[in-house]
């Protein structure tokens, strides 16, 4: 009997991997459209920025709180099943933030969002992670992350186009994430199963890969960082706000153009110490920002540079994650890499604004970059006890 060719194992893997990460940008658009409208309504309404930051935080607390118990989770009811679930959530909590009527009530759906958003990260890149074939997965992880950055880059200017008053955005966000729908639909029995003993012992885990680990909670506190404290530092060095918000920019478009290159990069060498040389890359690339004109535009392209480089340590960090676990022990491990990236999320920006705040204003890069120091010299020590 003939096979189409679609059945041929090649193509049956391109595919699983194009839809994994078509869900997840799809994920990536609704969510940077819904995470500012809501920050807008709450300023609107009167919160202060301390309340409007601290609702933010339960997200965050959602993952810390929730990725455990994913990987049990994924091994009772399926991954498949666990992934239509978390867009139902998702949808249901965007809808939510519309019927609302009191504003407290936000941080229960602020904390049901993010239990959506941590499943869907996890599992997603489970997904991308088991498909991807070995001598390829730091280009698709690389991949992964620069669609992940286009959906990001989408939905605020989707948000542009619909305005914050009224129920439409709310709709349409709670659409875009039932949108998401479709590729899973699509990928039927595609979707990895979970293989294993679906148990975490995170101590375990983090011995058996440090180096990743870290990266992602050296991560979490310098993409949030550079997203939250950058725009002040920007205007204590002298910009105007336009000025200041073309920073994030320049950032943004280093995650989309680094990410591949970094992805290839990997494939081809040892990736941890392909990790070490991107944190020393970031971290000299930090203190040459200081010393350069913050009006040239050989400041914005620096700001480039840097944030291409910063944000590969997520996409290299994945592929090792890749290359060392498997099934049950695989999501376990990419529970971990979330966990620890919203903890990065949760101290990097209070960190890097007080370091601001005490030496003004170059506090925030100085200590940035010792963040990268920092991680280096503790992955330089674990290598010693032969940890890593």
């Amino acid at each position: 009997m003939p096979h189409s060719a679609s059945d041929h194992p090649k193509i049956r893997s391109h595919l699983t991997i194009s839809l994994a990460i078509l869900l997840i940008a799809i994920i990536g658009v609704a969510m940077s459209m819904t995470l500012p409208l809501l920050s807008l309504r709450l300023d609107q309404a009167g919160w202060s920025g301390a309340l409007i930051g601290f609702n933010t935080s339960f997200m965050a607390l959602a993952t810390l709180g929730l990725a455990p118990f994913i990987p049990a989770l994924a091994k009772k009811f399926g991954v498949r099943a666990l992934l239509v679930t978390a867009l139902l959530t998702g949808a249901t909590a965007t809808l939510g933030f519309g019927w609302a009527q009191s504003v407290w009530s936000w941080f229960g759906l602020r904390f049901m969002l993010g239990c959506s958003l941590t499943v869907l990260f996890i599992l997603s890149e489970f997904w991308i992670n088991a498909a991807a074939p070995d001598d390829r997965r730091g280009l698709i992880m690389g991949i992964y992350g620069t669609v992940l950055s286009l959906g990001f880059a989408s939905g605020p200017l989707v948000l542009q186009t619909t305005g914050t008053a009224g129920e439409w955005p709310l709709v349409l966000g709670a659409c875009i994430f039932a949108l998401a729908l479709l590729p899973v639909w699509m990928a039927g029995q595609r979707t990895p199963q979970m293989d294993g003993h679906a148990g975490i012992d995170f101590a375990s885990l983090f011995r058996s890969a440090p180096v990743a680990a870290l990266a992602a909670l050296l991560f979490g506190a310098v993409e949030t960082g550079a997203f939250s404290v950058l725009p002040v530092y920007g205007r204590r060095i002298g910009l105007d706000d336009q000025a200041a918000a073309a920073q994030i920019t320049a950032v943004a478009l280093g995650n989309l153009f680094f990410q591949i290159p970094f992805g290839l990069l990997a494939d081809r060498v040892d990736k941890k110490s392909l990790l070490l040389l991107i944190a020393s890359l970031a971290g000299m690339i930090s203190l040459l920002i200081p010393l350069i004109s913050p009006h040239s535009w050989l400041y914005l392209g620096v700001l480039c540079l840097w944030g291409g480089v910063a944000a590969s340590l997520y996409c290299v960090g994945l592929a090792l994650l890749g290359a060392q676990f498997h099934g049950a022990s695989l999501v376990a491990a990419n529970a971990l890499f979330v966990m620890l990236y919203a903890a990065g999320q949760m101290f990097g920006p209070p960190v890097l604004g007080w370091a601001m705040d005490m030496v003004n204003p170059h506090g925030y890069i100085w200590s940035t970059a010792g963040l990268f120091g920092i991680y280096i010299g503790v992955v330089l020590v674990l290598g010693r006890s032969k940890t890593v």
